[in-house]
C-alpha cells in the first residue's frame, strides 16, 4: 500500500513534465481604424459580431492584390453564416463607413430587459441587429429588430442598444 501511494505521488508530479507553452499569435489592429472598433464594439455584443468587426477593422486594402493607387476608395464585403458587413476604405486604407446587418443575434442585457419588462408574456422568436457606421462624426447607429409572439399574436418591436424603443 506505500508503494502504490508514493507510486502515484511521482506519477503525478511527472505529468506536469510534459506541460506545453502555446504561443498565440498577435493580433494587430491598424491605428487607422480604431476609432470605428471603439464606436461599435461593446462588451455585451454577440462575439460571432465581434469578431467579424474585429477582421474589419484589422483589414488593410493597401496590402491585397486588387489595390491600386488610381483608386480613390474601395467597397469590400465581409459575411459570416448570420449576417454581413459592406466597408468602404479610402486609397490609405482608413474605414470610412460600414453598413452591417446581422439576424437571430444575441440581444444586449439592456435589450433583453427592456422587452421582458415592457412585454412579460411575450416571447421573442426572431430578431435583427443593423448597424451604420460613418467615419465623419464618428458615431454608429445601432438597432435591434425584434419578432415577439404570444399565442396566436404577433408583433415587430424596434430597439437601440440601450433599449429605447424606437
Amino acid at each position: 500500500m506505500k508503494n502504490l501511494i508514493i507510486g502515484l505521488f511521482i506519477f503525478g508530479l511527472t505529468t506536469q513534465v510534459f506541460s506545453q507553452v502555446i504561443e498565440l499569435p498577435e493580433v494587430f489592429i491598424s491605428p487607422v481604424n480604431y476609432k470605428y472598433l471603439y464606436t461599435v464594439n461593446s462588451e455585451d455584443n454577440d462575439p460571432k459580431v465581434a469578431g467579424l468587426e474585429r477582421k474589419v477593422a484589422q483589414f488593410d486594402v493597401t496590402k491585397e492584390d486588387y489595390y491600386d493607387d488610381d483608386y480613390d476608395g474601395y467597397t469590400v464585403s465581409f459575411y459570416i453564416p448570420s449576417g454581413s458587413v459592406v466597408a468602404a476604405y479610402d486609397k490609405d486604407g482608413k474605414l470610412l463607413r460600414t453598413i452591417e446587418r446581422f439576424k437571430n443575434v444575441k440581444l444586449p442585457t439592456a435589450v433583453q430587459n427592456a422587452i421582458a419588462k415592457r412585454f412579460p408574456n411575450w416571447s421573442m422568436t426572431k430578431d435583427s441587429y443593423q448597424v451604420s457606421y460613418n467615419d465623419d462624426n464618428s458615431t454608429a447607429k445601432k438597432i435591434y429588430k425584434v419578432k415577439l409572439t404570444n399565442g396566436e399574436k404577433s408583433m415587430k418591436v424596434k430597439t437601440d442598444e440601450a433599449g429605447n424603443f424606437l
